[in-house]
């Protein structure tokens, strides 16, 4: 029997699934066939540096939990059938889970599959239908993270507090702000990107981002009030090269890497706390929504809104400035032309 015949099972896997990363950490996971382990073995060589640490991490996260559920199912879960891909997507959605994150899912399994040599079940016609299924009954409108705007950087900048770690976390959110910057893209700031400009002003480089893989960079605009934190927290921090923003722990030391990714959105919501906001409402999101709503309410386009934030689609910025939009439309103007 070909040993792709032969399917693995899960059952027999090791305990310490959070090892189920990218195919490539796969390979020595599980209890593959031999024909299966060489493959994955050879896409992790050529895979290697290739994708964002964002989409590692969640190839990590929903690999794993895939498989996890296949294992108490006793289904298998490489290579899956196109019914097991299909039952998983509707337990997803019998879970309430976001309609991006069962997309999700459904991408990291098709990944894992393709790295193995196996057919990308995504488009398969039981995962095509439970998709369809998944998506009448949650519907595909995302909840969107609440703003952090003027409005609500006014309350932060007031209630923030003086320690280094919140000179810090201001000079963070403002910078975010400015650049509209993700996540990965703020903690990726090192002091030799930030630059000054005429009236207080400077501007700092964005080596690579969610849609420039490349790395080939785009320099974006700070303003006096932003460079005037960043020049305070950099100063306190004795900052001289490398990160900008970086971990401080309780007895005020600060690190030498840069902050993850992940603590930068318990910032955001340690802050909006502070300043009476929910902090449930608040995401990794929340500064570059703000922004961008700021900037429509400003008289911006959506062209312009597009080449701020980086987006390559008008899509989301459409999304985030939707009811602000909504002013500017052909009904708006009706009724504004009639008095």
């Amino acid at each position: 029997m070909d040993p792709l015949d032969q399917p693995v099972d899960p059952l027999r896997a090791p305990q310490d699934r959070h090892h189920l990363t990218d195919p490539a950490q796969c390979a020595t996971a599980l209890p593959l066939a031999k024909a299966i382990v060489a493959r994955l073995e050879r896409h992790a060589r050529h895979a290697q540096g290739a994708l964002a640490p964002e989409t590692e991490r969640a190839l990590r996260k929903t690999s794993a939990a895939f498989t996890g559920w296949t294992t108490a199912q006793g289904l298998v879960a490489l290579p899956a059938t196109a019914e097991t891909v299909a039952t998983y997507v509707d337990a997803l959605a019998a879970q309430e889970r976001k309609p991006a994150s069962v997309r999700q899912a459904v991408w990291a399994i098709a990944t894992l599959h393709r790295a193995a040599g196996l057919p990308d079940l995504s488009k398969a016609e039981p995962v095509r239908l439970a998709l369809k299924r998944m998506a009448r009954s949650l519907g595909t409108r995302q909840r969107q993270a609440a703003p952090l705007g003027d409005h609500e950087v006014a309350r932060i900048l007031a209630t923030a507090g003086t320690d280094l770690a919140a000179i810090r976390d201001v000079a963070l959110v403002l910078t975010m702000r400015d650049l509209l910057a993700r996540r990965s893209e703020v903690v990726a700031l090192d002091l030799e990107d930030l630059s000054r400009a005429d009236g207080g002003a400077g501007t700092a480089l964005i080596r690579r981002s969610k849609t420039d893989q490349a790395g080939l960079g785009e320099v974006r605009w700070l303003s006096p009030e932003t460079c005037l934190h960043l020049r305070r927290w950099i100063k306190a921090a004795g900052i001289e090269d490398g990160p900008v923003f970086r971990p401080v722990n309780k007895a005020g030391m600060v690190g030498t890497a840069a902050l993850q990714g992940g603590e930068v959105s318990r910032i955001l919501k340690r802050l909006a706390a502070r300043a009476g906001l929910d902090p449930a409402t608040i995401s990794g999101h929340s500064a570059r929504v703000g922004m961008a709503q700021d900037l429509v309410a400003g008289g911006a386009d959506l062209a312009a809104v597009m080449q701020a934030g980086r987006w390559k689609s008008p899509t989301m910025p459409a999304r985030y400035a939707e009811r602000l939009l909504a002013k500017r439309g052909a009904v708006a103007g009706y009724y504004d032309k009639r008095g």
